[in-house]
């Protein structure tokens, strides 16, 4: 498994995100998939507070048992949909109180990437950044990370960690995929390119469209991961996209490829791109997703590619 960095850490290009753990899989299910993960070579575990109902961070640590140095953990707290009224998730206070919550459920001592959930405007950042510095220093916390944040929100977190003389946020995890360009766009990878912040893509599957699941003029599969968004599910499939699925698997045919490993591999041929995060309820899909990684896209791939999502011939 290739490696690529976070900062300080050293993490598999290929990661396993944890939040179908207590939500779509049980603990049984949970331990076979990161059972097929480290055999996979795997090495990066993200989750967070809120996933699973509170239980995917419970269920990992479980899994994970005596391996737990073998492993980098990822979490995130503050998310707004899990404070309570007047709460601030950057707020030293509570940075501290959920760390503490999550070590437990995780059952270690420490938190290798700690990821703020969403932006805290009411909070100064350098006080964000500092309690995060003194948990550094304390070995309670490896890394630190933040989610959802915009490219002057970036550059704003970047000039106040300078100014108060403390690490900035080594990572940035934000919605991209081959459907989903906004990093592209609306600056936030050149603000990684400038500040040298790794980027971490979430929904790089597009919540399962870029597996190949789901195909224009079929009907979707009963288990069908999108089902449990709901009306938002339309965020990630409408006919447009469908338009483009098929399109990207005929490329992809063309070259002995499924459209995994194009979606894959899309995030690990990126310089920017640190880790790919894909969730899994299966071991099958953990093996799936790591040896999609092995296709490397090289500039003129994914120049055609961009004509082929765009409908222009390759």
């Amino acid at each position: 498994m290739e490696t690529k960095e976070i900062g300080e850490l050293e993490v598999s290009a290929v990661g396993l995100g944890c939040n179908n753990f207590g939500m779509m899989i049980d603990q049984a299910g949970t331990q076979a998939v990161v059972d097929a993960a480290l055999e996979a070579g795997i090495t990066y575990f993200d989750t967070a507070e809120s996933y699973g109902g509170g239980e995917s961070e419970v269920m990992l640590g479980k899994a994970l048992g005596s391996r737990r140095d073998e492993m980098v953990i990822a979490t995130k707290w503050g998310h707004t949909k899990s404070l309570a009224a007047g709460e601030r998730g950057g707020d030293p206070a509570l940075v501290r109180e959920h760390l503490e919550a999550s070590l437990t459920k995780l059952g270690t001592d420490h938190v290798d990437h700690y990821q703020l959930h969403r932006p805290d405007p009411d909070t100064p950042p350098e006080e964000t950044l500092g309690v995060l510095a003194e948990l550094r220093a304390e070995g309670k916390v490896r890394e630190i990370g933040c989610t959802a944040f915009s490219a002057a929100q970036l550059e704003e977190h970047h000039a106040a960690a300078e100014a108060a003389g403390v690490p900035p946020w080594a990572s940035v995890q934000n919605h991209y995929s081959l459907l989903t360009r906004d990093p592209e766009t609306d600056g936030v990878f050149d603000a990684c390119e400038r500040l040298g912040t790794a980027f971490v893509p979430f929904f790089p599957l597009e919540s399962g469209l870029l597996t190949g699941k789901y195909r224009a003029g079929e009907d979707r599969p009963d288990d069908a991961r999108l089902a449990r968004w709901g009306e938002r599910s339309a965020d990630f499939i409408d006919d447009d996209r469908l338009a483009v699925v098929e399109r990207l698997i005929a490329w992809c045919e063309e070259r002995d490829h499924t459209l995994l490993d194009l979606a894959i591999s899309w995030h690990t041929s990126h310089p920017l791109v640190a880790s790919v995060i894909s969730g899994a309820t299966r071991p099958d899909q953990v093996r799936a997703n790591v040896a999609a990684s092995t296709w490397s896209l090289t500039a003129e791939d994914r120049a055609e590619v961009d004509r082929v999502v765009a409908g222009a011939s390759a």
